[in-house]
């Protein structure tokens, strides 16, 4: 048996709890790991609310939890890339998750060798947070060295890689967040930051080659203002708006909107903690939270005031 972050019907924080459970099985293709540490993200609580429930179905019980880092205990009759005693960074899928536990199993493809030159903690939160980021700018909005882009959201948990990312390929990078998050922003590395708080960047006279909305609060609608002739919007949410310009109005306008679901893969993966390792990227873990208070980590990553990451930190 094991202990694990559980819930058994959709709702608010007060469906979570922490039990004994069965410990996972790996299949062929899959690898079982001591979980170290994992990382909360807005799909966990939108997951446990049943947002997403078309997904993630109704067959209880479920262990929470998308992304974690730890030691190969398992593997599978079929898996080759992977040995026991590997440290891994791991993305379960949607459907199963189960990385707020002290154990975790995900296919092989989505286990990744873990870069010695970084932590647990760290590497948890890479797999979803850092790849959107990765996969938002330079797949979606096409990001090269000196083009203007604004990323919404740029303190939390996407955006604070996304700054750093922007960076990273030359860009000029204008950050929005609160005012109280100004100076971390900057620390980033940010060119300019405006506080939403006083200032709404749709009505700015600036223009962007890119618009992330990191926190999928500001509709492609009100964006497409404030783009250039050529300009990408990106949100983490596939809102009426940008399917309607992704699938069916997109060829009238030079203007492009798109949405992001992140595709781990091995490439990215490295890239990202080479990047990390180097310290051209840091994570900004804000909390670190106990497998036992798993519910008061959910609820301050959905109060939408961390700066960077949460972290459940589950066994050293």
């Amino acid at each position: 048996m094991m202990k694990a972050v559980v819930f058994n019907k959709y709702g608010g924080n007060e469906v979570v709890d922490i039990k004994d459970m069965p410990m996972p099985s790996c299949g062929p293709e899959e690898v079982l790991v001591k979980v170290h540490a994992a990382s909360v993200n807005p799909v966990d609580w939108k997951i446990r609310s049943g947002m997403i429930r078309i997904v993630t179905g109704g067959r209880f019980p479920k262990i929470l939890g998308r992304e974690c880092a730890g030691e190969v205990v398992a593997i599978g009759s079929k898996v080759t890339k992977l040995k026991t005693g590997d440290q891994a960074v791991m993305l379960p899928a949607i459907r199963s998750m189960g990385a707020f536990a002290e154990y975790a199993c995900a296919p092989e493809r989505t286990t990744y060798l873990k870069s010695r030159a970084i932590s647990f903690e760290e590497a948890a939160c890479i797999p979803i947070a850092g790849l959107t980021a990765l996969q938002a700018l330079r797949d979606k909005g096409q990001i090269s060295y000196g083009k203007k882009v604004l990323i919404n959201g740029a303190s939390g948990g996407v955006g604070h890689f996304s700054v750093q990312i922007a960076k990273v390929f030359g860009a000029n990078v204008t950050a929005v967040c609160s005012g109280a998050n100004r100076n971390f922003v900057k620390s980033l590395g940010a060119d300019k930051v405006i506080d939403h708080t006083n200032e709404d960047f749709t009505k700015g006279a600036d223009r962007y080659d890119i618009i992330f909305d990191a926190v999928a609060k500001r509709s492609y609608g009100a964006s497409k203002a404030v783009l250039v002739e050529h300009g990408r919007y990106v949100s983490t949410l596939p809102s009426p708006a940008v399917l309607l310009n992704k699938y069916l109005t997109g060829f009238l306008t030079r203007k492009k909107a798109t949405d992001i679901w992140v595709k781990p893969n091995e490439a990215d993966m490295e890239w990202m903690q080479d990047q990390i390792g180097s310290g051209r990227i840091k994570i900004v873990v804000d909390k670190i939270y106990p497998l036992d208070r798993a519910k008061e980590a959910l609820a301050y990553s959905e109060s939408g005031k961390a700066r960077g990451k949460v972290v459940i930190k589950i066994s050293s």
